[in-house]
């Protein structure tokens, strides 16, 4: 299996917060990497959770109360009698409280959490694809964020750690994320497996979660991440690390309503030489793709490619993915040409499935596969 997307570390250190005090805070990204030893391939969100696996666990600081509050819907796990945990900008690398959607979060066992989190109506970037639906990369989002939190919190990563995610599936019920829920706060239950230690620290994990609101399943969804620590960075790194430094030329952009978008300014992808392939726009001042600066294209922004090129590949408007799948294999470097490919599949009815690659210096970056229901047609009664 390939290797995935590079998380840089904050600049500042991990604290935890009463649950009184819960904000919702942020700093994105995520780039390409091939670690020497990377775990098994991406698995379904059913399996992960059933064969989770813990070796080198954490101690457990939960408690069960006499009278136990009813399950999770997620998990049919009580929940534990334990502290509840707020999420912090520096806990889920973001720089900004509005980026951060995962909010607090309690632990059910060594390896099971249980978060809570709020998806708003509205986002300067994981906005609505249109007048009804929450955007579905919202949902890989919160994955990532939370498994970075569980990670520097439960599982001892470091406060500046970089991290690897070598892969991402999700799965949406597009008809269960609605703007007209967002007000409801969002459940979801976490399982952490293939749990790989470096002394006191994580070297790796898997992290399966599935999402509900209101008590209606809506996602679910599983990632392979990876941990780094600056002075391995540097050295993997090393000779790249100056192009923190250099101006990244701003290619001109597709169309916004050719890409899905409202904004030009959020873009990613620039006029190919021929119909299906497009190069990649690469934005080092975007506010939420490049918070701060970087020495690669983030994870998020490659992950943003494959759906805008799947929605101008195949015409859908909106292109709302019931399915995502991602492998990364490379970092995609920011002074590089970087060609993003499609190819459409429609054999199966009312649905339509785009496969998506983006290659660097004759070499693959990263794969996608992103598959959408197709609008029914609507019948004139004329």
């Amino acid at each position: 299996m390939s290797p995935a997307t590079e998380e840089p570390a904050p600049s500042t250190t991990v604290s935890k917060e009463p649950a009184s005090s819960a904000t919702v805070s942020g700093e994105p990204a995520s780039s390409a990497i091939a670690p020497t030893n990377p775990p098994s391939s991406a698995i379904a969100p059913e399996k992960a959770a059933s064969s989770a696996t813990a070796p080198g666990k954490p101690a457990s600081s939960a408690t069960a109360p006499e009278d136990p509050p009813p399950p999770s819907p997620a998990t049919d796990h009580p929940a534990p009698h334990s502290p509840t945990t707020a999420v912090t900008t520096e806990l889920a690398h973001r720089t900004i409280e509005t980026d951060v959607f995962p909010a607090r979060w309690t632990r059910i066992s060594d390896t099971r959490f249980r978060f809570t989190a709020h998806w708003p109506a509205t986002h300067p970037f994981f906005g609505p694809v249109d007048d009804r639906h929450q955007d579905p990369m919202i949902v890989g989002e919160t994955l990532r964020q939370a498994s970075m939190v569980l990670a520097h919190a439960e599982f001892g990563a470091p406060a500046d750690t970089h991290f690897v995610m070598w892969d991402l599936t999700v799965s949406v019920d597009t008809t269960a994320l609605l703007l007209a829920d967002a007000a409801e706060p969002v459940e979801f239950d976490v399982v952490c497996s293939e749990i790989r230690r470096r002394g006191r620290g994580l070297r790796s994990m898997r992290t399966t979660m599935e999402f509900r609101r209101a008590g209606r399943f809506v996602a679910r969804g599983t990632g392979s991440t990876g941990c780094t620590s600056p002075r391995a960075y540097r050295r993997l790194r090393a000779g790249r690390l100056n192009a923190l430094n250099t101006p990244v030329p701003l290619l001109a952009g597709i169309a916004p309503q050719a890409a899905g978008r409202s904004r030009a300014e959020d873009v990613v992808l620039a006029p190919g030489d021929r119909p299906g392939v497009w190069n990649l726009r690469i934005d080092t001042g975007h506010p939420v793709l490049f918070p701060r600066p970087n020495d690669h294209v983030p994870g998020m922004v490659l992950f943003e490619a494959a759906r805008q090129a799947a929605t101008a590949a195949s015409g859908l408007r909106p292109f709302l993915p019931g399915t995502l799948t991602a492998e990364f294999a490379h970092y995609a470097e920011l002074h590089s040409p970087c060609r993003i490919e499609t190819e459409v599949f429609d054999e199966r009815p009312g649905e339509v499935t785009v496969r998506v690659w983006g290659r660097q210096d004759g070499a693959s970056v990263f794969s996608a596969s992103l598959t959408s229901a197709r609008p029914a047609r609507v019948r004139s009664l004329s």
